[in-house]
């Protein structure tokens, strides 16, 4: 019987991550004679939107993907994020699976993803061991979703329901980490100084912030994860 071909991309860039995605691939496909999985890597935003393009050109479009959320930003700074990735991924492939791994374990940082993402698999990955990343995969293979304990816990607790930062949110927070000035942010925002500042205020409330200075801002934004 010929073995069902899975594509595969992993977008991750650290190797020991990268290489516990594979063996956990390559043991499913040793218990499983029916499935065989062709893996790609990638390893930055710019590489992995590459290959996501063209595999949406594809008849075998990219399965399962594996999502690391701390990349470093595109060249061209339009994806920030694994999580702007990610959004890219859900527009380009749609009925590709997402399993999203992050080191943030806080409930700002899981719940936001949740909310903007709704990935078919999501991991911390302190939480994962071998064991589990098998069972993660297998079941986001047939039935996802699938939650690491960290993850079941922020969803059980239902917190934080109306303090998800959106995209804008989230270029603001960039773009005033790398200094750039609030009287410019209009030409890189879809927002008036007003509304700047009116998100501002709104993201200092969200990261109880009670310093005047954006720094704070962005100091408490990089604890929780969002740069």
């Amino acid at each position: 019987m010929e073995r069902k071909k899975t594509s595969i991309l992993i977008i991750d860039d650290h190797p020991l991550i990268c290489d516990a995605y594979i063996n956990a691939l390559h043991f499913i496909e040793k218990e499983n004679s029916e499935i065989c999985f062709k893996i790609t890597l990638t390893h930055n935003c710019d590489d992995a939107i590459a290959k996501i393009k063209e595999s949406s050109k594809r008849i075998l479009k990219y399965e399962l993907i594996f999502l690391d959320i701390k990349l470093p930003p595109s060249k061209d700074k339009k994806i920030l994020s694994g999580e702007d990735l990610g959004l890219e991924i859900k527009k380009l492939l749609p009925d590709s699976k997402i399993i999203v791994s992050t080191t943030y374990n806080d409930n700002y940082r899981i719940y936001s993803l949740m909310k903007n993402l709704n990935p078919d698999g999501l991991l911390i990955k302190n939480d994962i061991t071998a064991t589990e990343l098998v069972s993660a995969i297998n079941l986001v293979l047939t039935s996802p979703p699938y939650y690491s304990s960290s993850v079941s816990q922020t969803i059980r607790n239902e917190m934080l329901n109306d303090l998800v930062l959106d995209k804008i949110d989230r270029r603001l927070l960039y773009e005033l980490s790398i200094g750039t000035k609030t009287k410019d942010l209009p030409m890189t925002l879809p927002l008036s100084i007003a509304g700047v500042e009116k998100r501002k205020r709104n993201l200092k409330n969200i990261f109880d912030v009670s310093g005047l200075e954006d720094k704070d801002l962005i100091n408490k934004a990089k604890e929780k994860g969002f740069i």
